[in-house]
């Protein structure tokens, strides 16, 4: 190979190398701007496809075109009404304007370091200058109260501006800050908020105390209920006896008369029968009366000297 021929092959690859390093790929999710010597050159490059540069001169920063996510760090706020709360942020947002955002912000990293600073700056101005009700409600739908012993809770007030429009004026003077960043925030919600620790430890406290209150309540009517039931069964029980002995009695009374009638009526037919059933009572009056050791003195006309006569 001579040296024309080297030479010759040394031009190709400088001219093949410097037409890749002149054409760049750019997809559906991101955006790029084009840079020489550190500056800015033309407009964003923001549609798909293949794009053009000077070689060596100039450079592609890539930006990407999708929503990005920001998620804020869990700061304790005061609210209006002075009661401190932990508030968790999170937003999206898109660059909208990749050139604006190269001159002023240069890179993902520096966007959301500087959102951090105007997010968090908003919703600390926003959360006190709102008590805390006007921040955890979104209307004013009057709270569904299913047992008893809730009717006598404390009546929320009514809210003039609500949680929605908090979030909403957050968003609304956010983006009234980034306007010349080339960012726009496209969303904003208040992912979590809650009390302090000391504070929600008395709240803690206070839930159990009106907890215990209603069991005791419920408890102390029970107990009521059982001594009222267990009355009512002695009331109940009283009155069963009560009428079965009434009821015994009746049956044993109409028993004895209707024996009587029966005696009667055996006595009343039969006369020999009514002597063997004198003679039998007389016996047996005898029996129980008497015994080996005792003595008697009957007199002539005694029903016990007729029977006795009668005998011998």
């Amino acid at each position: 190979m001579n040296i024309r021929s080297i030479l010759s092959l040394i031009v190709a690859i400088i001219i093949l190398t410097l037409a890749f390093t002149s054409v760049f790929v750019l997809d559906e999710t991101q955006q790029a701007i084009v840079t020489q010597f550190g500056k800015p050159v033309g407009q964003p490059r923001t549609q798909p496809g293949l794009h053009y540069k000077i070689p060596i001169i100039q450079k592609v920063q890539f930006f990407d075109a999708r929503y990005l996510e920001w998620d804020g760090d869990a700061n304790q706020v005061p609210t209006k009404d002075k009661k401190f709360i932990f508030v968790d942020t999170y937003a999206r947002w898109q660059i909208t304007n990749p050139l604006q955002f190269f001159i002023r912000l240069r890179d993902e990293n520096s966007g959301q370091s500087r959102l951090d600073d105007i997010l968090d700056g908003e919703t600390r101005n926003a959360i006190a200058s709102h008590d805390l009700l006007e921040i955890v409600r979104s209307t004013n739908r009057e709270p569904e109260v299913e047992e008893e012993f809730m009717e006598d809770m404390e009546n929320l007030n009514d809210i003039s501006v609500g949680r929605d429009r908090i979030e909403a004026l957050v968003l609304q003077r956010a983006n009234e800050r980034t306007a010349d960043l080339g960012v726009k925030i496209l969303d904003f919600r208040f992912k979590r908020m809650n009390y302090v620790d000391e504070v929600r430890d008395r709240v803690y406290d206070r839930m159990k105390s009106e907890r215990n209150r209603i069991a005791d309540q419920f408890r102390s009517e029970g107990q009521g209920e059982a001594r009222k039931i267990q009355g009512n069964k002695e009331r109940d029980l009283a009155k069963i006896q009560s009428e079965a002995t009434r009821e015994a009695e009746m049956i044993q009374g109409r028993a004895d008369a209707q024996a009587t009638t029966i005696y009667a009526e055996a006595y009343n037919k039969n006369a020999q029968a009514r002597d063997l059933y004198s003679f039998l009572r007389s016996m047996e009056t005898l029996e129980k009366s008497f015994d080996e050791k005792t003595s008697v003195i009957l007199s002539t006309d005694s029903e016990l000297y007729r029977y006795l006569k009668r005998g011998n």
